[in-house]
């Protein structure tokens, strides 16, 4: 059976290109696509002029299986992923236990495919039980489907036990997610260091702590040859060790999250605890530089890192509060905030939260090409709307933008062509 798709704005990030046009999707990819004549198909569907652009994939969605699943399930995340336009989620190991064994993983992995209706990639530890100390059997992870191997939060900070790490999976062909971070300032901290931060009395971290963290990391990677990705780069100060790696023709690329890119400091207020993700929001300067970033191509994906904490880890004082956010309803239309302001375009925000994340793991989705899996996300930029966190599809409702107004709907889903999501 064939679909086609007419009338629709396609937004195509590999060719940068935002024009008036039709896609045809036959056995789950997409069999051609133009902008003149369509061609007939067994299903017509009428996009109303309204934007089509490829699905998100988006690196760092936390699920919480095994240990936590009143937080978050593979069920609920499937559903919040469908309904933000995100058709597939590359999972965190932060799991408890840590997903460190082809067992445990095998585990998730089944869970995901029963409960989710989108794509589901999971990553998996970098070190046993995540402590830095010993490193995971990476090549029986890799044969065990892990896409990549991250220890999240947890820098592994023996230089020793990273690089070795590093060596190992160079050899094996996998990539390393790091989190770039100084583990000895940053412990403890609440909030960015600064002027707001000691208004508010909260404990506070320098973002050289970032830079710091990724000068190491740089320096390990040029050593080792591995692969690597930054999983969020937050402060402007970090961006030139970031270039200079890049120039220097290491196998790096950098992610970072919608949050720290529409949202900064002064945020928080009076300690709202929504607000407290890590690292902490940033100055408005480190915002406006990262929009820059990503613009330019330095910073190559934008994730929702989405973290769902219950309500009783948020409803505490703000240094004890847990950090972390959700995200994977609110990625599109926050990111429509940047494209709003003018800030990036539509091929330019979908180029970085489509095209890139896919290129880095090696899938062929995140693009508009003949052959390409047919999942999509179709969206209205314009509609405007005022955010109910308890309409979240996710268990946890813990969003920064509860009661805020933003403009961009997902009105259809579709993952190898099959809708997955429709907006009643």
């Amino acid at each position: 059976m064939s679909t086609l798709f007419t009338n629709a704005r396609l937004i195509d990030p590999a060719k940068d290109s935002d024009a008036l046009g039709w896609v045809l999707v036959a056995d789950g990819a997409i069999a051609e696509l133009g902008h003149e004549a369509a061609p007939q198909a067994d299903e017509v569907v009428d996009c109303g002029g309204k934007c089509l652009a490829p699905g998100i994939v988006d690196i760092g969605v936390k699920v919480c299986e095994p240990g936590e699943r009143h937080k978050e399930s593979y069920k609920s995340a499937g559903a919040a992923a469908a309904a933000g336009g995100v058709t597939t989620m590359v999972t965190r190991p932060d799991t408890l236990p840590a997903i460190d064994t082809p067992e445990v993983l095998e585990f998730v992995e089944r869970r995901a495919n029963e409960a989710a209706p989108v794509n589901v990639l999971p990553m998996a530890a970098l070190t046993k039980g995540r402590d830095g100390k010993e490193m995971t059997e990476i090549g029986f992870l890799l044969d065990a489907g892990a896409v990549a191997f991250t220890d999240c939060d947890h820098v592994v900070t023996d230089p020793k036990v990273f690089s070795r790490a590093l060596s190992y999976a160079r050899s094996c062909g996998a990539l390393v997610i790091a989190h770039p971070q100084e583990p000895g300032l940053s412990k403890g901290a609440a909030a960015t260091a600064g002027k707001f931060a000691a208004l508010r009395g909260l404990p506070s971290v320098s973002p050289m702590a970032e830079r710091m963290g990724l000068d190491r990391d740089m320096a390990l990677v040029e050593m080792t040859g591995a692969t690597y990705h930054a999983d969020q780069i937050t402060a402007a100060r970090a961006l030139p060790a970031l270039e200079r790696a890049k120039k220097n023709g290491l196998d790096v690329t950098a992610g970072t999250s919608i949050h720290h890119l529409t949202l900064n400091e002064l945020d928080v207020a009076d300690y709202r605890t929504f607000f407290k993700i890590k690292p902490p929001l940033r100055a408005e300067a480190d915002r406006l530089a990262l929009i820059d970033a990503v613009k330019s191509g330095l910073i190559d994906t934008i994730s929702s890192m989405h973290t769902p904490q219950d309500e009783e880890s948020k409803r505490l004082p703000f240094e004890e509060a847990a950090s972390g956010a959700v995200g994977l309803e609110t990625l599109l239309p926050a990111a429509l905030r940047l494209y709003h302001n003018g800030d990036l375009t539509l091929p330019e925000l979908f180029r970085a939260m489509a095209l890139n994340p896919a290129k880095r793991l090696g899938l062929a989705s995140g693009r508009l090409d003949a052959g390409a899996p047919a999942d999509l996300v179709l969206f209205d930029a314009d509609a405007p709307f005022v955010l109910d966190r308890f309409k979240l599809k996710s268990k946890s409702k813990n969003t920064p933008f509860d009661g805020a107004r933003l403009q961009g709907k997902v009105l259809a889903t579709y993952v190898a062509g099959a809708a997955v999501y429709r907006r009643d």
